[in-house]
């Protein structure tokens, strides 16, 4: 009986053994890619709760999707998708490589020019040893004698009869323009040589584009009871048809732009070589050589004339253009025309005219191109040029005299302060030059000297 009870006991014992190790082992059974059978068995460990190693799982994670970043790269280098990213590199590294050229290119003229100084001192320092070596030139008997004749201060100084050299000093002392020139000559009342013109003084700014140049001035000898030398004429001539003429009492109305009247010409002018005389207005007919003298009194045209063989509308203007073909100046002397001719070939010719007729009395030509100068204005019978119109610091280059029919270089110092001086005139009366500066309104002292013989 205990027989049996023991046998049934070992039976059920390896009955749940063998349950037990069902449920921990599998078996299972493949075919791979090529057609060959795997038979797998796989059994639980009873003490391990994992694998050896596999913490390790995530830095092999990483390292996967680094190379398949990488892979997807390549991919793209192959396919030809970053090929502006190597043309940008390839630009880059010609812009370096040129970068670099440049440098050494700037090295080698640098050297070169070091080489040179270096030479040049070296001949220098030759011809200074030279100098140092060669004797004084002995004075001739005759000038020897005067020597000796001379006071012991005059005799030259006993560092030269041994090669040495003297340093010699000079003091520089500023002088205002107006003492530089001749004792008395500055303050004569009559004729005479421009010496000195003095800085600019503002009168009235244009407060539009009409008023970029123009002219302004006022009548040296007025006639009649009308207006006045203190009356102001102003004309904006900016514009394909300027006929306006503003008139102001006095110089403080026309600072303060209040015109006591506004005149309308008949016929168009021409730029800025207008000029007021005697109570008429003298300007050039627009697009034309023809001469006009219009009444200020009766508001009407009083004679007109074409003058002969004058360029126009931009044939011989100015160097700032603006059809400065023909200017009319007044001085001391009477009314002038200032322009060019074909035949004189752009040189400056000067017409004495006729106040009433226009009439040309007596012509001169000039050896001085009028497209090389700026401005031109007559004094005392003598034509003067501005050489620049834009040059803060210019110079009056040119003078004419017609009673002698001689010109020279002259070098009297003229400021445009505005730097765009599109008009000068002359007042004989008040003896200042009138002047449009770039909107500028303004006015010039001058200082005459007697003649140079």
């Amino acid at each position: 009986m205990w027989l049996q009870v023991s046998l049934l006991g070992l039976f059920c014992f390896t009955l749940t053994s063998s349950s037990q190790t069902e449920n921990q082992a599998s078996f299972s059974r493949s075919t791979d890619q090529t057609g060959r059978c795997h038979y797998t068995f796989t059994v639980a460990s009873p003490e391990e709760s994992s694998c050896p190693g596999g913490a390790r799982k995530p830095e092999i994670d990483g390292v996967l999707s680094r190379l398949t970043v990488l892979e997807a790269l390549v991919s793209r280098l192959l396919a030809g998708e970053d090929s502006k990213s190597e043309e940008g590199l390839q630009e880059a590294y010609a812009q370096v490589t040129g970068e670099r050229n440049q440098l050494q290119e700037e090295k080698e003229r640098l050297n070169r020019q070091v080489q040179e100084l270096q030479r040049r001192v070296s001949e220098m320092s030759q011809e200074a040893e030279v100098l140092r070596q060669k004797p004084c030139q002995q004075i001739p008997g005759g000038a020897q004698h005067e020597n000796n004749q001379r006071p012991a201060s005059a005799l030259p100084d006993p560092a030269y009869s041994n090669g040495a050299y003297q340093e010699m000093k000079a003091e520089v002392t500023e002088v205002p323009a107006s003492r530089l020139l001749p004792e008395g000559n500055h303050s004569i009342t009559g004729c005479g040589e421009l010496q000195f013109v003095g800085d600019p003084v503002l009168h009235r700014k244009a407060d539009s584009i009409t008023g970029k140049y123009g002219v302004w001035l006022q009548d040296p000898e007025p006639e009649g009871s009308h207006y006045t030398n203190n009356t102001v004429w102003r004309i904006d001539a900016v514009g394909k048809d300027v006929r306006q003429v503003f008139a102001y009492e006095d110089i403080n109305q026309f600072s303060r732009g209040f015109p006591m009247k506004v005149l309308v010409l008949p016929e168009p002018i021409e730029s800025t070589g207008a000029t007021v005389y005697r109570g008429s207005l003298y300007y050039q007919r627009r697009r034309s050589r023809t001469l006009i003298r219009y009444d200020l009194v009766s508001e009407s045209l009083a004679s007109r004339l074409d003058l002969p063989h004058a360029g126009f509308h931009g044939q011989y203007p100015y160097s700032w253009g603006g059809y400065t073909d023909v200017d009319l100046a007044v001085d001391e002397q009477g009314l002038w025309a200032i322009y060019s001719t074909n035949k004189a070939k752009g040189a400056i010719v000067i017409s004495q005219l006729d106040p009433k007729s226009l009439e040309v009395k007596k012509s001169w030509e000039t050896n001085i191109r009028k497209n090389t100068v700026a401005n031109a204005f007559m004094v005392c019978g003598r034509l003067y040029t501005v050489s620049s119109y834009t040059a803060p610091n210019t110079t009056i280059n040119y003078m004419f005299d017609t009673a002698t029919g001689v010109g020279r270089a002259v070098a009297i110092p003229f400021k445009n302060k505005y730097r765009y001086n599109s008009m000068v005139d002359y007042n004989h009366v008040q003896r200042k030059l009138f002047a449009w500066d770039n909107f500028h309104m303004v006015t010039y002292d001058v200082k005459l000297g007697r003649v140079s013989s």
